[in-house]
């Protein structure tokens, strides 16, 4: 498998499951991600213009090919609500030979598999 079918997940962070879920399913319908997993009840503590926040939030991480990466970090930010959303590419190594195939046969955009 070449770099640029290599899977990729990306991580972010919603203030809520339904915004991550219409994020999420956006992201499978237009072929861009092959799966989105969400885990809410995530609590953030962090440093916002100058005060310190907490906050309850839902995080995600989507799978996707490497070569898509950068057109799903600028839809995610186009879609997402928050105005500078947590955006983190974790490149993977090595990984089930069939799952990371799976991964690829379901993302390459519109009519993409």
């Amino acid at each position: 498998m070449g770099n640029a079918e290599r899977p990729v997940l990306i991580y972010t962070t919603f203030a809520s499951l339904a915004d991550a879920k219409e994020v999420g399913a956006a992201l499978i319908a237009s072929r861009l991600a092959a799966c989105v997993n969400m885990f809410p009840g995530m609590i953030s503590l962090y440093q916002w213009e100058g005060a310190r926040e907490e906050a309850n939030e839902v995080a995600m991480i989507i799978k996707t090919r490497s070569s898509l990466t950068e057109t799903v970090l600028a839809e995610t930010k186009r879609l997402h609500p928050y105005d500078v959303p947590a955006l983190l590419v974790l490149p993977t190594e090595g990984g089930s030979d069939e799952y990371c195939a799976w991964i690829v046969s379901e993302t390459g955009g519109a009519g993409a598999g």
